[in-house]
């Protein structure tokens, strides 16, 4: 049925903008290789565009690639800029641009880290989402969320823009409470924004399960999707999934040097797995570096790397808030 609807939702969404003014953001995530299984399933030859910030695993990478019929589009910005210029990307989006602000001097943003709502009144949710993480305001070094944005959002929307196009994104709303809340916003298809997510009602449960059931090729970081009792590697991987459909490797990609949501993995995390399974990006990642002109990270005088950053939150949060 979700399949179905999915179809559905896809169907709509080229018939208003036409098979040529539609692409398919492509990250060489689980997600949007279902999607782009369904929609090349639907014989719809829609585009495919990887952002191509540098900041993938290299099995993401080299995987995209393999595909042989998808656009690749670099961001304006590096990495290293972008946390030069803003800040480091840690514990959530929300949270960070939070901070980001409050060092601003943002009101709203000072009332939510002292636990009130945008008015200054006691406000429970903002004092458990927020409160704890007023000493981080007097760090030494930036805190933003700008990265997600600059790097990838505003790298496909320019390509959005200047090829006249709208696009298919394989983001599920049981990812996080933000996307949860924009689909309940404007539903899968957000015609008047030019985004269309027909995957939203999807579960990880129902990716894997599509992936096992349709044999799907994904990229070699996810290992394999077993059920628990499947092999022994399964004690190896970051997910908790209790006894339901998992991924022998990672469960999750995203961006290798990302600090969003570290803090509240179980087992071993994902810098102590960079770590063991890629040491090379693993040392960039916590000594700093940037990008060459042929998107090699390459390590730079100033470093810029995280271990400082998780060495300071580890001081006012505990030894072990962060594992890396």
């Amino acid at each position: 049925m979700k399949i179905r609807r999915t179809q559905q939702r896809i169907r709509e969404w080229v018939d208003y903008y036409g098979v040529s003014g539609v692409y398919l953001s492509f990250s060489g995530g689980k997600d949007s290789t279902v999607l782009a299984h369904i929609i090349s399933g639907m014989g719809l030859p829609i585009q495919k565009v990887f952002a191509d910030t540098g900041l993938e695993y290299p099995e993401i990478r080299a995987f995209v690639k393999s595909f042989g019929d998808v656009i690749m589009v670099r961001p304006k910005m590096r990495f290293d800029e972008v946390i030069r210029k803003y800040g480091y990307p840690i514990i959530g989006k929300d949270v960070a641009n939070c901070i980001e602000y409050a060092r601003k001097g943002s009101q709203w943003a000072l009332f939510y880290l002292d636990g009130k709502d945008s008015r200054g009144k006691p406000h429970e949710i903002k004092q458990n989402m927020y409160g704890k993480y007023k000493p981080l305001v007097g760090i030494d070094f930036n805190i933003s969320a700008q990265c997600c944005e600059i790097m990838k959002e505003r790298t496909l929307n320019e390509y959005k823009r200047k090829a006249g196009v709208v696009y298919i994104v394989a983001t599920t709303a049981d990812e996080s409470e933000r996307r949860k809340k924009a689909w309940l916003k404007t539903g899968c298809n957000a015609f008047n924004a030019g985004v269309s997510k027909p995957m939203s009602f999807w579960t990880e449960q129902d990716v894997l399960s599509y992936i096992k059931a349709y044999n799907v090729r994904i990229a070699t970081v996810y290992g394999d999707v077993v059920y628990k009792h499947e092999g022994a590697e399964y004690a190896d991987t970051l997910c908790d999934c209790g006894g339901k459909l998992c991924t022998t490797g990672l469960d999750r990609t995203g961006c290798i040097f990302c600090g969003c949501g570290a803090h509240l993995e179980k087992g071993e995390s994902r810098f102590e797995r960079l770590k063991r399974t890629h040491p090379r990006q693993y040392e960039y990642c916590m000594e700093g570096g940037g990008y060459d002109t042929d998107g090699l990270w390459k390590p730079t005088k100033e470093g810029l790397g995280m271990r400082h950053v998780f060495e300071e939150v580890n001081r006012i949060y505990g030894e072990d808030f962060i594992r890396y």
